[in-house]
């Protein structure tokens, strides 16, 4: 009753015109997911967010070193536990170095679903170049639609910057695919955290893209903190 009594104040708070429409979710996609982990004991209970993609979820810095605890999933647990003192939350990585979506959607019933998370995220911009829009967007398609027809909620996430990309080209295959996951993002009606978009912003506010990679396709902790800075917009506090 408590759940319900938050979920409907929430609800009349948001105007019509703010919810889901024909775009990209409103911030208040993850409301439901928001009022459980706003939830004490005994009324509480483990909140599940599955972190899905490559090498940079994976933790990957400079290869091979593999910075976990600097990467955006573990630092996005350390910000949700801060706003939520009460929640059990896992985090759960189960991305792989090197993979591309069309791997990933190979393995996405028995390595990410079965988790029965409340929250996935996909990261594979980056390495989908290398399959190429059709075969990328064939494969976002079928985990995005995987997830909806087990009532999860989806975030999609843009790569990050990659330094042999040319980023002011529109024609460049990391701006493409970026584009391609914000139409899919617009289409069914799931958050978007537009990673590449936060990078360009740095870069035009002067920051050296050097100073925010590790190496040359993947961020080092204060391009990951950017990641997080947008993931963390998704769980507005209702209190």
């Amino acid at each position: 009753m408590k759940v319900a009594l938050l979920l409907l104040s929430w609800a009349i708070a948001i105007p019509a015109s703010a919810a889901e429409t024909n775009g990209v979710a409103h911030h208040s996609y993850l409301r439901e997911v928001v009022v459980l982990l706003e939830q004490q004991w005994p009324s509480n209970r483990t909140v599940n967010i599955v972190c899905h993609g490559h090498s940079v979820p994976s933790g990957y810095f400079k290869t091979p070193v593999v910075d976990t605890f600097g990467a955006y999933p573990d630092r996005l647990h350390h910000v949700l536990k801060e706003r939520f003192p009460y929640a059990v939350i896992n985090v759960i990585v189960t991305a792989i170095g090197g993979e591309d979506s069309v791997q990933g959607e190979a393995r996405f019933a028995r390595d990410v679903l079965t988790h029965q998370p409340d929250v996935i995220l996909i990261d594979y911009g980056l390495n989908d170049r290398r399959v190429g829009l059709t075969k990328a967007r064939a494969a976002w398609v079928s985990m995005i639609q995987q997830a909806q027809a087990a009532e999860v909620k989806v975030i999609l996430l843009t790569p990050t910057a990659d330094a042999r990309a040319k980023l002011e080209d529109p024609n460049d295959p990391l701006n493409q695919h970026a584009g391609q996951i914000r139409q899919l993002a617009a289409e069914y009606h799931v958050a978007l955290v537009d990673s590449l978009a936060r990078f360009k912003a740095e870069i035009a506010n002067g920051v050296p893209l050097d100073d925010l990679l590790s190496q040359s396709n993947h961020p080092n902790a204060r391009g990951h903190g950017l990641v997080v800075d947008e993931l963390q917009g998704w769980f507005p506090s209702t209190r």
